[in-house]
């Protein structure tokens, strides 16, 4: 009976010398791959900073929003602006996950500490984007990395079914929900405003970056494009807010089919001349030509960075619109913009300094 008890116990340390074994093999294998991935993965996602929040408000529960946006250390106060509308005009759990650069995560994070925002914060690798932009210095220098981000969602937000985009320069005035719970037609990954049948088009001006049809931002006279078969006439979209299906844009493969187009583009340049910097939108326009859905207008108002923005909309349409879009040459931090006192409404002033609206900085001087 003894020696049967010897040989059990005897077994069972075995049993776990080998669990732990394979276990450490396992997170081996796991690092390895890792590092051999490492060239292909756009970003690194940080840990959820709850730390940042203790000490505020209640962390929010129930179902989780996400809403992907980027912070260009130049346009930090833009994101965190827009992230304030939208925490505040709703009661939602949104979590805001923030595509950065890393020089810039240490100002972020200060930033962040002083409000109530659940986020993660993404670091973006701009290596990813190598042989997807021309080559010509003075187009590269243009070329701003976080404007890409968004053809990565899958990637940063893993687990996640359904999520927002949105660019820097929006206010949100109404309930994110509304248009979280926007439905997509089958088989569709992303939903849209377009440019003609929307309220922004009102009053349109013509001229680079407010085009509202597809010879606006592709050229239509490379062979490249003709083989699609789209009508140059077909109605544009503006992609600097969209709600997407993330299942169906990775049963679809939409990221490798945007970076398709963008080394196309890098090698026989298929994007209109008279674009301005817009150079997100084209391969959006061609991977999502004819197969997406539409949001609600009233929830991308938008130009409102455009000349004679102010004549273009009334007080009321403004203060009745969801989201405001300040997409164009003048932005509500700038010297000049029209309706820069809703922006001024939701700013959060840089406890560090750095950031400041370059308007109110010329008046205190």
């Amino acid at each position: 009976m003894t020696v049967r008890r010897v040989n059990v116990v005897i077994l069972v340390l075995l049993a776990i010398a080998f669990l732990i074994i394979l276990h450490r093999n396992l997170l081996n294998l796991n690092d390895f791959l890792k590092q051999e991935n490492s060239d292909t993965v756009p970003g690194m996602v940080l840990p959820f900073e709850t730390d940042l929040l203790s000490g505020h408000k209640v962390i929010r529960t129930g179902e989780e929003i996400p809403v992907l946006i980027t912070a260009p250390e130049e346009r930090l106060g833009a994101a965190v602006t827009a992230m304030n509308s939208i925490y505040s005009n709703s009661k939602a759990n949104v979590v805001f996950n923030i595509v950065t650069l890393n020089e810039s995560v240490v100002h972020l994070r200060t930033w962040l500490s002083k409000t109530d925002l659940k986020h993660k914060i993404i670091i973006f690798d701009p290596k990813i984007l190598a042989g997807k932009i021309s080559n010509d210095p003075q187009k590269v220098e243009a070329v701003k990395p976080l404007t890409f981000a968004r053809f990565y969602m899958p990637v940063f937000l893993p687990d996640a079914e359904k999520a927002i985009y949105l660019d820097d320069d929006v206010i949100v005035q109404g309930d994110i929900r509304e248009l979280f719970d926007t439905s997509l037609k089958f088989g569709h990954a992303a939903a849209f405003s377009e440019d003609c049948d929307s309220s922004s088009s009102k009053g349109m001006v013509r001229g680079a970056g407010n085009q509202n049809s597809y010879i606006g931002f592709l050229d239509f006279k490379k062979e490249a494009i003709k083989k699609l078969g789209m009508r140059a006439n077909t109605c544009s979209f503006n992609p600097g807010v969209f709600v997407a299906n993330l299942t169906e844009w990775k049963q679809q493969n939409i990221t490798s089919q945007l970076e398709f187009w963008m080394e196309h583009n890098a090698k026989e340049d298929l994007y209109s001349k008279t674009l301005a910097d817009s150079i997100t939108t084209p391969p959006m326009l061609i991977v999502f030509y004819k197969h997406h859905s539409n949001i609600d207008p009233m929830w991308h108002v938008r130009h409102l960075g455009a000349t004679g923005a102010g004549n273009r909309y009334s007080a009321q349409f403004v203060k009745a619109a969801k989201l405001l879009h300040w997409n164009g040459h003048y932005k509500p931090w700038g010297r000049t913009s029209s309706f820069s006192d809703i922006w001024d409404k939701w700013y959060i002033p840089d406890p560090t300094g750095k950031f400041h609206t370059i308007r109110r900085h010329a008046e205190e001087k």
